[in-house]
């Protein structure tokens, strides 16, 4: 009995980044708050993929974007595992692991219906009181926020 060969074939990109070790469970959350489902150029993504490390992820290939350190951020918080593969002329230019700084500005909206930042226009700010569980502290009403609840602006 001859051995399966297991072969992905997917387009190399010029320029742009890949995300990779996604949780399977957040890939489409991860294309839509970067806006990936109407972006203008090529996407490329798969998910349940076999990863030793995590058990299956997905992965997202993206032409011609680069990612700033707010969306950076948001990746973090989805998915605190993640690396960012920066390619240029078809190189690995750069990889880096995302890391959920302490703080986050403007990216989330407090998941208290009273806080004066859902009332008034006033940018969000939140203390990361918890990296590994992702729990936010409001720093306007200090409620927490939890992971599962995040809403990105």
């Amino acid at each position: 009995m001859s051995e399966k060969v297991k072969e992905l074939k997917v387009s190399a990109i010029e320029n742009g980044t890949v995300i990779d070790h996604i949780p399977a469970s957040a890939l489409f959350q991860v294309i839509k708050m970067l806006k990936l489902d109407v972006f203008d150029q090529m996407v490329l993504f798969a998910t349940n993929l076999e990863s030793k490390k995590f058990g299956s992820k997905g992965i997202i290939k993206v032409s011609n974007k680069f990612f700033k350190p707010e969306e950076l951020n948001k990746i973090a918080l989805v998915a605190p595992h993640a690396s960012i593969i920066e390619i240029r002329d078809f190189q690995v230019a750069r990889k880096t692991l995302v890391e959920i700084p302490d703080n986050i500005v403007g990216i989330v909206k407090c998941f208290n219906p009273n806080c004066i930042t859902n009332i008034e226009e006033i940018t969000t700010r939140f203390t990361i009181v918890s990296k590994e569980e992702t729990r936010l502290k409001c720093h306007y009403c200090e409620k927490i926020t939890v992971k599962k609840n995040i809403v990105f602006k």
